[in-house]
């Protein structure tokens, strides 16, 4: 049967209000903003997607994001057929803007899913399961001799209602990462990731505090590209000298430093997770061949979208690296994808996709929800996104 045509793609902005600032070593935000896209076709079905804006990572902005929607990759998809067939021609639209990229292939993914009248996670399921079945040795091509895995990697999944994220705790003083800390263990979270690299000599004290202040919790941290590779291993060897408990350190030196980042590595003891590393699928194949990390952070805005993520999380997978799925400063549509995937993908542990917790309210009407640490699934087709709010 053939598919229906897409004859529209949309756009408007979106700006978010936080309730509490959030801050990095590189950036501080009151406010999220994003370009939302929906994509329709010819039956009238429309799928939803966003474009964050992430200046300091990605250097994606609403502006560019818009255009790239309104023109390329627009003329790419109107006229193409309304299935996964044209997800190539997203990717092959524009050069960069990921972000846009990232927006125009969840709304696709999340149009096939209504149409199959399926979650965005039951959708992505089959997908998944569809390509382990069909790759050819050596290949990541859906084109080949039947091969079955050492293990599945979708997760054999239905309708899951919820997923478990960690908490960010924002660059401040030793006081604030405490009360903030505190805070957030009452609110049920259990995995918290403290933002340092601002101030390598104070870096330890505040992860002291953080241990004092929630003594219950799993601590991660993300120096966001902050230290350099001495200061890193100085700050945590410290760490470790006090018996801090870590489960893993994001992206501890800048995002060209593989050489730096295992020289980290090899001379403290936690984990390492590449993130600000690890854009597309050459650069997680720098990472590998330079030994440079333990685990791997995949974010939608970083490689443009749920389908060269598959392929990512695949081939981290393949070569032993842990797993972790991430956000920029999405709203809750972007969220509601990333989860998806991971539930889709059966990666275990608290992800990390706390940024719609950090609206004041959900701009959406539908999609998903947080109770504390749980990100709640809509029981609807798709990304259950049903309208902006005005």
């Amino acid at each position: 049967m053939t598919s229906p045509a897409i004859v529209a793609v949309r756009t408007q902005r979106v700006r978010v209000p936080l309730h509490t600032p959030f801050v990095t070593a590189l950036r501080r935000t009151d406010f999220a903003e994003t370009v939302v896209v929906t994509v329709e076709d010819s039956d009238g079905c429309v799928g939803w997607g966003e474009a964050p804006q992430v200046w300091k990572v990605t250097g994606d902005s609403l502006a560019g994001s818009a255009a790239a929607l309104e023109g390329p990759i627009s003329d790419a998809l109107v006229g193409a057929a309304a299935d996964l067939s044209s997800a190539g021609l997203i990717q092959g639209a524009v050069i960069g803007n990921r972000s846009a990229k990232m927006a125009a292939d969840i709304a696709l993914h999340d149009l096939v899913a209504r149409r199959a009248g399926v979650s965005m996670t039951e959708h992505l399921d089959v997908l998944v399961s569809t390509r382990a079945r069909w790759r050819s040795p050596g290949s990541t091509n859906a084109e080949a001799t039947l091969v079955e895995p050492p293990e599945p990697l979708g997760g054999g999944v239905s309708k899951p209602t919820q997923l478990l994220t960690d908490m960010t705790l924002s660059v401040g003083t030793p006081a604030d990462l405490a009360e903030a800390a505190a805070a957030r263990a009452r609110d049920g979270f259990t995995t918290l990731k403290i933002k340092v690299g601002t101030d390598p000599a104070g870096d330890a004290e505040r992860v002291l505090a953080v241990r004092e202040a929630a003594p219950g919790c799993v601590l991660r941290l993300d120096a966001n590209t902050g230290w350099r590779a001495d200061e890193a291993v100085t700050v945590l060897t410290t760490l470790a000298d006090k018996d801090v408990e870590l489960e893993l350190v994001e992206q501890p030196v800048a995002r060209r430093d593989l050489e730096g980042m295992a020289y980290v590595r090899r001379h403290q003891p936690y984990p390492i997770l590449a993130d600000e590393s690890v854009f597309d699928l050459e650069d997680l194949v720098d990472v590998i061949r330079a030994g440079a990390a333990d685990a791997v952070n995949i974010k939608l805005a970083k490689c443009g979208g749920i389908t060269p993520a598959i392929e990512l999380l695949e081939v981290a997978r393949s070569h032993g690296l842990g797993r972790l799925v991430g956000c920029m400063m999405e709203s809750h549509l972007g969220i509601g994808a990333a989860a998806a995937l991971v539930a889709a993908l059966g990666i275990p542990g608290e992800q990390d996709l706390d940024a719609g917790w950090w609206a004041k309210s959900s701009p959406y009407v539908g999609g998903i929800g947080y109770d504390g640490p749980h990100i709640l699934f809509p029981d609807a087709p798709g990304l259950g996104i049903e309208g902006v709010l005005s």
